[in-house]
């Protein structure tokens, strides 16, 4: 039963973080400031930013109840997000940056067509409402309604959107990216402070851990017809899913677009991934210590939640609280200005019709009131879905691959135009929406992450013939837009310990650590 010390708590965080929006709302005066931040972020505010947004509530129940059933294979998703974000920091941050561009689907548009931008800007506001924001809305929910078992669903939803939803509104990304700054920290803390008292119920014994687990639990290369994660979609589907999120995803790169050099979107995408390390050792492993205090556990949404209740001494309670809700509030801030930044710049202004600052600025705060609302009723949905890694990953297969292709394998096929763009998003999506189908019924049982390694294939293929029967661009066109090998050069001479590649080398050794002991 939680105590007053802990909802004391709770509540003292949630009215610092409206403080501290609100103050950061005082600071945007333009569109530029609400949709990037006024371009100002250094690499410490990206870092812990990238790291706050993309671990939010879904990836904390999510990942407590899939290692408590299926290992530590699920934190595959998590410790290799390092290989994407050294290709963002080799790659796409100097093209985006240096093409001045305020959202990623207008990168398309500069490549392609704007046929292509509005296609991939829809898929993304979709993605963001009924997966990220609404995710991380149910998630919140089911914490706290465990603890609280009055609580309504919905209306549980609804209060942490308006939370979130009134300083994003206000702020901009400037008021985003402070408090996830906060909130990173305090995520950090409340996993670890969880993780710790875990261990200490199993008397800090590694053995009291393996025993009581199954032995495959510890392995991360598994059999492929592995149901959880087999090995050949560790190596063929996860990296492209990470590719997808890390390098393309709006919500994502919107920090990183707000950057105020390429040199310090470089070195935050580089603290980011060092960061991603840590979930292996504070959700994914305590997932696993569960199975020894908490055996009988048959739904994996309600793994995390049961450990807060029943391990943590009052007032402890309250601080892992907090860094829950500040998972979920991350992730529902970033998805929200991330949607609306789309919706303004990708929709309402059109070449024939240039907005004001002022108007840019009041559709800015009405697209998010009314994606907040949309997300907050949508989201109770989830739970018809089957546990929320579960959804997630249903809506990931099938939108990912022809992403994918046409930003990766664009900017090295100089003949990628813009029918062949539009033709592999379309036919791309189609096909992997009918293996999604057919793998309902039975029909097609191949995993989803070896489904998006076929997909990605299938897609390259549509990308290709298509691009070649249709008129090519004109070269001159699209030069600044491909990859040269000087895109990976510092922009300025700097010490070994100021440059990126030296991090991102570390970053491999610490990616081949965890596979060799983990193996």
């Amino acid at each position: 039963m939680i105590q007053n010390i802990d909802i004391i708590i709770v509540l003292i965080y949630f009215v610092v973080i409206l403080f501290i929006g609100l103050w950061a709302a005082q600071k945007s005066k333009t569109s530029d400031d609400l949709f990037l931040g006024g371009r100002t972020f250094g690499w410490g505010l990206i870092g812990l930013s990238l790291f706050a947004s993309n671990v939010s509530g879904t990836t904390i129940i999510g990942l407590f109840g899939a290692s408590y059933h299926t290992g530590i294979v699920q934190s595959s998703y998590e410790w290799m997000s390092g290989l994407s974000l050294i290709i963002a920091a080799l790659i796409f941050i100097p093209l985006y940056l240096k093409s001045k561009i305020t959202t990623i689907p207008e990168f398309l548009e500069l490549r392609y067509d704007r046929r292509s931008r509005l296609f991939f800007s829809f898929v993304t506001i979709f993605i963001s409402l009924i997966v990220d924001t609404a995710g991380s809305l149910y998630a919140g929910a089911i914490l706290l309604n465990a603890i609280i078992p009055t609580l309504p669903l919905w209306q549980t939803t609804l209060f942490l959107a308006g939370v979130a939803g009134v300083y994003t509104a206000w702020g901009g990304l400037k008021a985003v990216v402070i408090t996830d700054a906060i909130q990173a920290i305090v995520l950090i803390v409340g996993c670890s402070v969880l993780t710790y008292l875990l261990y200490e119920e199993l008397d800090f014994s590694w053995s009291n851990v393996v025993q009581n687990a199954p032995e495959e639990h510890f392995s991360l290369i598994r059999p492929a017809d592995d149901d959880a994660m087999p090995w050949v979609g560790l190596i063929f589907g996860v990296p492209i899913l990470g590719f997808w999120y890390w390098c393309t995803n709006q919500y994502i790169m919107q920090r990183v677009l707000g950057a105020r050099s390429i040199s310090h979107a470089r070195w935050g995408v580089m603290l980011a991934g060092f960061l991603k390390i840590i979930p292996v050792f504070v959700m994914v492993l305590p997932g696993i210590m569960a199975i020894s205090l908490f055996p009988e556990l048959s739904n994996p949404d309600s793994v995390f939640p049961t450990a807060v209740m029943n391990v943590l001494p009052v007032g402890f309670v309250g601080l892992v609280l907090a860094g829950f809700i500040s998972a979920i509030l991350s992730s529902v801030d970033s998805t929200l200005n991330s949607a609306s930044t789309l919706i303004v710049l990708d929709f309402i202004q059109t070449k024939n019709r240039v907005l004001t600052e002022r108007q840019k600025t009041k559709y800015s705060r009405i697209a998010t009131i009314i994606l907040v609302v949309f997300a907050a009723f949508w989201a109770p949905q989830i739970t018809n879905f089957g546990g929320l890694w579960l959804y997630l990953q249903q809506i990931f297969a099938i939108v990912v691959p022809p992403i994918v292709v046409i930003f990766f394998v664009g900017i090295f096929y100089k003949k990628g135009n813009g029918d062949g763009a539009f033709w592999t998003l379309i036919l791309g999506t189609l096909a992997g929406t009918s293996l999604f189908l057919l793998s309902l019924i039975n029909i097609w049982t191949l995993h989803f992450t070896v489904n998006v390694g076929v997909m990605v294939v299938f897609s390259t293929l549509i990308f290709i013939m298509f691009s070649q029967i249709s008129v090519q661009n004109k070269p001159e066109n699209i030069k600044t837009l491909l990859y040269k090998p000087d895109l990976m050069l510092p922009t300025q001479p700097y010490p070994w310990y100021k440059d990126y590649r030296f991090y991102s080398v570390l970053m491999m050794l610490a990616m081949l650590a965890i596979l060799i002991v983990f193996w």
